[in-house]
């Protein structure tokens, strides 16, 4: 197999346009070796070993520079690398090193396994959110033809995902921006999932009832330092409120009104905010309501349950 840059069955002469002839009584192949090492090819690997990044995200943005897979970039890190897509690197390197999320440079997030098309216009999904996907589905198992309302669905990965995992499941996915929604509809459509999709704040104008409801919402104080390290995702789905539950007081207070007689409510929330947001559930009339933590050992998504 030829390596890339050099066309099959095409001689290395061929390619170097305008190669000094050798001089009388020097061979060819001696004058070429010296151009070489008067002009050393990039790689793969010397690119990555310069950068400043973490080699995780190095690799992603390098194999998205070369328009190949992390895999052949792992399998084959001395392959040249050209002028052209040196500078896509470097380009896309700087802005990561900026702090724009490499989600956004990319295009696209994995979550529950599944490639989701993501834009500016929408938070970027986060592995803890999958805690949030597991439990609603635990809940959804027993049921013929569930009833689920996701509220502020953004990129539409938790919708989506439960729609595909519980085939069986009626979902309604929500959003207050139109460009997010538009971003769910065609992750929607791309990964076959039936979902509906309503423009709206929260439960505004709903009349309809659920058996499941489940929210990623804002959960971080207005006030708080962190937001500068999260400066190029949307604010409005990050920050609530001086103490960061707004939003959330919001979702759990008027969620006995939304849903079927044994229904439930699931949550994501910070890693601070556990006891807080149990209490909400309390006041708003919850019972069985139980906390959940990440793998790191932090509590994370918070569940109740209406009285039968």
């Amino acid at each position: 197999m030829s390596p890339p840059g050099r066309p099959k069955g095409e001689s290395l002469s061929a390619q170097r346009e305008g190669s000094p002839e050798s001089p009388p009584g020097r061979p060819k192949r001696e004058c070429f070796e010296r151009q070489r090492e008067a002009s050393p090819v990039t790689t793969a690997a010397q690119l990555l070993a310069a950068s400043a990044l973490p080699r995780a995200e190095a690799r992603l943005l390098l194999a998205a520079a070369l328009g190949t897979t992390i895999e052949r970039l792992i399998a084959w890190p001395g392959q040249q690398v050209d002028a052209d897509a040196a500078a896509r690197f470097a380009s896309l390197a700087a802005r990561c090193g900026d702090g724009e999320p490499v989600a956004y440079l990319l295009g696209e997030k994995e979550f529950f396994g599944r490639r989701f098309e993501v834009t500016p216009a929408v938070l970027v999904p986060r592995p803890e959110t999958e805690l949030l996907v597991e439990a609603a589905l635990a809940r959804l198992g027993a049921k013929a033809a569930p009833q689920v309302l996701d509220l502020g669905t953004g990129s539409g990965c938790i919708a989506i995902t439960l729609a595909l995992e519980c085939p069986a499941a009626v979902v309604l996915a929500v959003d207050r921006s139109a460009e997010a929604l538009a971003g769910a509809r065609r992750n929607a459509i791309e990964l076959g999932a039936m979902v509906e999709f309503a423009l709206g704040d929260w439960y505004g104008g709903m009349a309809r009832r659920f058996d499941v409801i489940v929210a990623n919402p804002p959960y971080v104080a207005d006030a708080d330092p962190h937001l500068q390290a999260l400066r190029h995702e949307p604010r409005r789905a990050l920050a609530s409120g001086a103490d960061g539950l707004d939003d959330l007081r919001r979702v759990i207070a008027a969620a006995p009104a939304h849903l079927l007689a044994g229904g439930c409510l699931g949550v994501e929330h910070g890693a601070d905010q556990g006891a807080a947001v149990r209490d909400l559930f309390v006041r708003a009339g919850f019972a069985a309501i139980a906390t959940l933590r990440d793998l790191a050992g932090l509590e994370r998504v918070c569940f109740g349950t209406v009285a039968v």
